[in-house]
Formats: structure tokens, sequence, C-alpha cells
């Protein structure tokens, strides 16, 4: 998996891929070509000229890992605490509504931890701790699904206007003859 929930490589995936750049330095030293190197790692041809490229500037060196791009900026403890504030729901947070959005998250973690996040930052929090988007359902008060199914099923194919039989000597009748 390349992006485990949205967050990056995983630390084991973070050195499964270290493990490779340092094979391919060996590989490297032994002037082997390129897209040798691609098939045997199993990689990109252009990931081994990016690799092979670091490895002239900085030799083996230049291919470890360098962490994580950024760190989190919530710890586990705070985002628990993030995640009791999102189970009480919107209205014990004092938001007007039941509906949490982006921005209200990012504004009850401002209030609560005293951390900026942007909003798509937000996303990519939630995301990597397995929370997914879902948006509600817009229909009418009034609607009656029963009534719909039952409009659907004895209704309509009374409305619907049946289909007209193709003429003698038309298009479809002749190419279904050919075929």
């Amino acid at each position: 998996m390349r992006y485990a929930q949205g967050g990056g490589f995983t630390a084991a995936e973070q050195q499964r891929r270290e493990r490779l750049r340092l094979k391919a330095a060996e590989l490297f030293a032994g002037d082997e070509k390129n897209a040798s190197i691609a098939r045997t790692l199993r990689v990109s041809e252009r990931s081994v000229e990016r690799w092979r490229r670091s490895w002239r500037q900085g030799g083996a060196q230049a291919l470890h890992s360098k962490g994580p791009p950024s760190l989190p900026r919530l710890s586990q403890a705070q985002f628990a605490r993030l995640e009791q504030d999102l189970e009480q729901g919107p209205l014990a947070c004092g938001f007007a509504d039941q509906r949490w959005t982006l921005m209200r998250i990012k504004t009850l973690i401002g209030r609560r931890f005293h951390i900026g996040y942007t909003v798509q930052g937000v996303w990519r929090l939630l995301r990597r701790n397995g929370w997914s988007c879902q948006r509600p359902a817009r229909r009418a008060i009034e609607r009656d699904d029963a009534a719909i199914e039952v409009w659907k099923k004895e209704v309509w194919p009374t409305v619907e206007k049946p289909r007209r039989p193709a003429a003698p000597g038309s298009a479809s009748r002749t190419n279904q003859a050919r075929g």
C-alpha cells in the first residue's frame, strides 16, 4: 500500500524503501543499468534515476531515509481527546447544530489545544486516523419511501411509453440480418 490512510508511508514501509535504495546503491557500484536495477528491485526507472543522482552526489548515505516529512502536531493523547469531543457532538462543543464540518473541527482543535491547522490539514489528520467523510442526504421531510417504491413498480411502467418496434428494412433490422 502506497499511503496508509492517506497519511504517507508507514514506518515499516519507510524501512523497506530504504533497504531498496541501499540495495540499489550496491548495484550502482557494480555499474548496472537503471532498467536492470528497476526490474530487479521492482520499482520504476524514474525512481532508480533519482536514487542514482542522489548516490552520485552523496554516496549511500544520501539514500538513507530522512523520516516522515513532518511530525504530527497532535499527540495520540490529544487526538483521543479530540475523538471524545467529536463523539459528544457539535452541540456539546458549543456549535449551533448537529453537523461536524472540517471548519468546525479546525476551530475545536484551536480552542482545545491551541494548535493551528488548515482545513486540508484537518482532513488529512482525520483520514490518517481512520475517519471518513460522510455527507448527509438532503431529503424532503414529506418524503415517503414506501409510496415512491409503489409508484416505481406499479405506476411508472404504465406511464412509460413502450418502445416502438423497428420498421421493416430499417438499419437495425438489416444489421441483425447480416450479423
